[in-house]
């Protein structure tokens, strides 16, 4: 090959045949062909792509989770400003909110020795008084008004001599203007962060609407019926440009309702298609039993099933005896005998030649679990085996046939391994999280799973977080169980707390005394009980006291509580500890301080460990009802004991998130539905979802 050095292109040293041929009789070759890159969905480009926003601004919009188009248009305000009502300025009140109009008859800069503070000002005068508006050490001000500009401005006056706004909403009225942004209109308020007003964010939104409106797509599938009938919704592209500049406030609320629908749907749609892929994947362990250790477990209990426990018994075989892996959430109230339940279904897997995993949340009522357990399985000849952070033990006679393992956390470490897992057990399941829950099915294939609660859930919670689970309630108490009586009491009435106490136990009755802390807190003066261990001594005296809390050795806690279910202690000081499981049935009555620091589900559990035998019980809340919300609660706990009635109070007062606790990671993300109070929205959107072809 040659170069010419003139040019510096190669050439080959012949000509082939085709550059021989002249191009006019060639046919023409296509270029490469390429599949185009699809287009980016509107709503999934950069915020950048709103005009006005640029990298710095994008980089504040991070800070609120606003990273794309959509993003912003889904900015949820957080209320909405009526800014259509002028008032004259001589009409305009202290401190309340004021919208005015009329025209800059003076402005100017004051700045202070120094240089370093300033103060801009200009006066409004609609014919009826003169308004002055100030920005304080915002001195750019002035390069947006000038004497003779008409302009609206908003904001709560601080002086009525002369009336002053400080920093109010200002728009200027020029001729030609379209409708207003920020006043004269319902006017959204958006959260907002340094450096980025809701002012500015209101804009930015008005943009990306008129950039990109017309392109907001509906969901996939479209499950919402849009349009005028009756029961018809506004598109989203109208619900999202009526939730940031509604006509009316009640227009925003109806736009907020047609998205909240759009996320229930999208949740009611995942939570079926996870049924449906358990259905279609998974083939269900025979776990149904054939009755012959049944039987003789319930000849021995010395008491009835109540119609409760036996329906849901019924519901259970169903299920473990079905083709798919049984997934059911079994509540009851406190004291309803849910345990007992449970017992009959691990016997079922166990007939079956099936093994059990039955996880609680703490040493105590893994313990517990695992002493009833051996109590009433043991003659039965099934071997008990107790797994947590402190002891592993087995007891029972066949240690080489289908066991039943009881255990804390410690379950789902990679060290714990299961052969043959037929039933996973989950004890108390909101102390856990949902990835601790899947750990432990995962440790079997596809085993059934049963998870327990005592704190019932409210209705809405249970058809999101748990709406892929099936729920069977007992509803019902045992027979024979003592009325519980709850009061509350101020601090000042704790002598006669006391001695009403001693007298409960010179009947021969045993109490417990709770508080919110293990140790003192310079805080707070929230009582500890490890200070409070002996003053309850001392007021109990002669009676014996014992005292429990988490920070104990484990061989402690077992000491204290076995003391007490004796009888050899009268009365326990504990932390919360004892909250889930623990039963003594000759445990009258339970004093709880500072019962205004709990919530109501841990107070209604709190309660729950008495009257669990046949002698009237009674729960004492001593608290400093400081706030209207903790008079609230512990009034209600004073009106009823029914632990659906409470969960539907406490979901009302602390809201979902905190209610469930951080641990649970199966509560759905929610910018616009409402699970305290959008009930009725959930389940139409699990109606539509129901009806869909899969």
């Amino acid at each position: 090959m040659s170069v010419d050095s003139n040019h510096g292109d190669a050439r080959p040293p012949r000509a082939g045949l085709r550059d021989r041929i002249p191009d006019a009789i060639l046919p023409a070759v296509p270029p490469t062909q390429r599949t185009p890159e699809p287009p980016v969905p509107a709503m999934d480009l950069p915020v950048t792509a709103v005009p006005g926003i640029g990298p710095e601004r994008a980089v504040l919009l991070q800070r609120l989770g606003i990273a794309t188009v959509g993003d912003l248009l889904l900015h949820r305000p957080r209320r909405h400003e009526d800014r259509r009502a002028f008032l004259p300025i001589r009409g305009v009140k202290l401190g309340e909110p004021a919208l005015a109009c009329g025209r800059i008859i003076a402005a100017g800069t004051n700045r202070f020795r120094g240089g370093s503070r300033s103060v801009y000002e200009f006066i409004l005068d609609d014919g009826t008084a003169r308004l002055h508006c100030r920005w304080w050490n915002l001195p750019f001000i002035e390069k947006f008004f000038a004497v003779g500009d008409e302009v609206m401005v908003f904001g709560k006056p601080n002086s009525l001599r002369p009336p002053t706004i400080d920093h109010p909403e200002t728009e200027k009225v020029e001729a030609g203007d379209e409708a207003p942004l920020h006043l004269n209109r319902v006017v959204p308020v958006h959260p907002a962060t340094e450096g980025l007003s809701a002012r500015a964010i209101r804009a930015m939104v008005s943009r990306a609407l008129e950039r990109f409106g017309a392109e907001i797509p509906e969901p996939t599938p479209r499950l919402v019926p849009v349009g005028a009938a009756p029961d018809g919704w506004p598109s989203r592209a109208e619900a999202i440009r009526a939730l940031h500049f509604p006509a009316e406030i009640a227009d925003a609320e109806r736009a907020r309702g047609r998205l909240a629908l759009d996320e229930f749907a999208a949740l009611s749609l995942e939570i079926r298609r996870r049924r449906r892929n358990l259905e279609r994947q998974a083939k269900a362990m025979p776990c149904g039993g054939d009755n012959h250790l049944i039987r003789p477990f319930l000849a021995s209990l010395g008491f009835r099933l109540t119609d409760a426990q036996a329906r849901v018994l019924r519901e259970i075989r169903a299920d473990l005896a079905g083709a798919v892996p049984m997934r059911r959430l079994l509540q009851g109230d406190v004291g309803s005998g849910k345990t007992v339940v449970a017992a009959c279904a691990a016997l079922m897997t166990v007939e079956g030649g099936w093994n059990v995993a039955v996880m609680a949340p703490t040493e105590i009522l893994a313990g517990q679990w695992a002493a009833n357990l051996l109590r009433w399985f043991g003659p039965l000849g099934i071997a008990i085996e107790l797994r947590t952070g402190s002891k592993r033990e087995t007891s029972g006679t066949d240690a080489t046939g289908p066991r039943v393992t009881v255990g804390t956390h410690a379950l789902v470490q990679r060290a714990a391994t299961f052969d043959r897992l037929g039933l996973v057990v989950i004890d108390e399941q909101h102390k856990f999280g949902v990835a601790q829950r899947e750990a432990l099915v995962r440790k079997g294939w596809y085993p059934h799973l049963l998870v327990m609660t005592a704190t019932p859930i409210p209705r809405t919670l249970a058809l999101s977080v748990y709406g892929d689970l099936d729920v069977s309630v007992v509803d019902a108490p045992p027979a024979g169980r003592g009325r519980i009586r709850t009061h509350v009491r101020g601090t000042k009435a704790l002598a006669k707390v006391w001695e009403f106490v001693r007298r409960e136990l010179e009947a021969g009755r045993q109490a417990y005394v709770v508080y919110a802390r293990v140790d003192e807190s310079e805080h707070d003066e929230t009582k500890a009980v490890t200070r409070e261990f002996g003053r309850v001594s001392t007021a109990m005296a002669p009676h014996a006291v014992g005292l429990l809390h988490g920070q104990l050795h484990a061989r402690e806690k077992d000491a204290a509580m076995d003391a007490f279910r004796s009888g050899a202690t009268k009365v326990l000081v504990a932390t919360t500890v004892i909250e889930v499981g623990v039963d003594v049935p000759n445990a009258t009555v339970m004093v709880i301080e500072n019962a205004e620091r709990f919530g109501l589900a841990q107070l209604h559990q709190l309660r729950g460990r008495v009257g669990r035998g046949a002698h009237e019980s009674h729960c004492i809340l001593v608290a400093d009802e400081k706030t209207e919300a903790s008079k609230e609660r512990l009034k209600i706990m004073a009106e009823t004991n029914d632990g659906f009635e409470l969960a539907e109070a406490d979901l009302r007062l602390r809201g979902a998130g905190e209610l469930l606790g951080k641990a649970q990671s199966g509560l759905p993300s929610l910018k616009f539905g409402d699970l305290q109070g959008d009930r009725a929205l959930l389940e139409l959107a699990r109606g539509w979802v129901a009806g869909m072809k899969m």
